[in-house]
């Protein structure tokens, strides 16, 4: 009887063990997917100053987020499935070849060249004086059979090709495109404040025909402005809160109340001419601008060309997805298309 007893015990036991580990695999079990979903509209008040003046103005500029949860165990993939504006996918798709913490070092890059060309925009627009000092062009990423691929690292500064400087990011492209497919190239460039030089044969760009050497670029410049412009987005990264960017910051330099005390908020790339660009995950960030009470939402407008859709057949347009998203969710907030920072600017004087 005794025996008996103690088997059945052991059973129970190991069947509660058991199922320990599912439930446990289930919630805590790392997976190769990631989720995305509506991140934050915060206030661009605690990140732009102007001469180390901030915002006192009723209502706000809000950059828009897109949060990412990962790698997300089976049962937040689950959970996933019940969310109207989750999306999952995997980290190749997320990140590309590039490891956790290059794919952080990428979006600290991408914010700070979107701030340093907000600020470019901002004062040109308002016909302010702004020095921009190009210092080469940053290291965004590199492909596995790039010829640097080893040799340079994400976050280094091209600043020299073949012992040439240039003008721009666009110039060192057309200078690199502009060579033939196997001819040697030598890059100088800078990391950590030393200069080191690599040498390499140019590749094939893939899907084309042109010369290049594999690499993401964007440009590093510095700004010198008066009155000075310092934005520091804190542990927010990427590329898209350019426009808002801009918008604060020529709202400040020019004394203007153009908020009329209302949350408003946006997305977009910026360059420092003033486009605006495309960005990922727009119907997240309408969600969450409307639930944080914003009453205009900002949204790129670069309709899908021949040109695009052939490089990308599943392009859509930002303003398209962000209005679709605004009936689908039946807000009132007023989703206003933009191309360039001067679009806002005159929406914002003149609703």
């Amino acid at each position: 009887m005794t025996t008996k007893r103690t088997h059945r015990w052991w059973r129970w036991l190991a069947l509660a063990l058991g199922l320990v580990v599912v439930v446990g695999g289930l919630l805590f079990w790392p997976t190769n997917r990631y989720i995305e979903v509506p991140g934050s509209a915060e206030s661009l008040k605690p990140y732009v100053t102007v001469d180390q003046h901030k915002d006192t103005e009723k209502g706000a500029y809000m950059l828009t987020t897109v949060g990412v949860i990962g790698p997300a165990s089976p049962a937040l993939l689950l959970w996933s499935k019940f969310q109207p504006y989750a999306e999952t996918m995997s980290k190749q798709e997320l990140m590309g070849s590039d490891t956790s913490a290059e794919y952080d070092l990428l979006q600290r890059y991408y914010i700070q060249s979107a701030g340093t060309n907000a600020v470019v925009a901002a004062f040109k627009l308002a016909k302010r004086p702004v020095t921009v000092n190009q210092l080469g062009i940053y290291v965004m990423s590199i492909l596995k059979q790039s010829p640097f691929k080893g040799k340079l690292q994400l976050g280094d500064t091209i600043t020299q090709l073949d012992g040439r400087r240039y003008a721009s990011a666009d110039a060192y492209i057309k200078a690199i495109q502009g060579r033939k497919v196997g001819s040697r190239l030598t890059l100088t460039y800078t990391r950590q404040g030393k200069v080191h030089h690599a040498s390499g044969k140019l590749m094939q760009l893939p899907g084309t025909h042109k010369a290049g050497i594999g690499i993401t670029l964007t440009e590093h410049t510095t700004v010198k402005t008066t009155p000075k412009v310092a934005i520091d987005a804190g542990d927010i990264g990427g590329p898209s809160a350019g426009l808002m960017f801009a918008l604060q910051t020529y709202t400040l330099i020019t004394s203007q109340q153009l908020r009329d005390g209302q949350l408003i908020a946006g997305t977009g790339t910026i360059d420092a001419a003033g486009q605006v660009g495309q960005i990922g995950g727009i119907d997240k960030k309408v969600v969450i601008a409307d639930k944080t009470g914003a009453k205009v939402f900002f949204a790129p407008d670069e309709p899908a060309t021949k040109a695009i859709l052939k490089v990308d057949p599943t392009y859509q347009n930002n303003y398209a997805v962000a209005k679709k998203t605004a009936a689908a969710i039946g807000t009132k907030m007023k989703i206003v298309p933009v191309r360039t920072l001067q679009d806002a600017v005159d929406y914002l004087q003149n609703r």
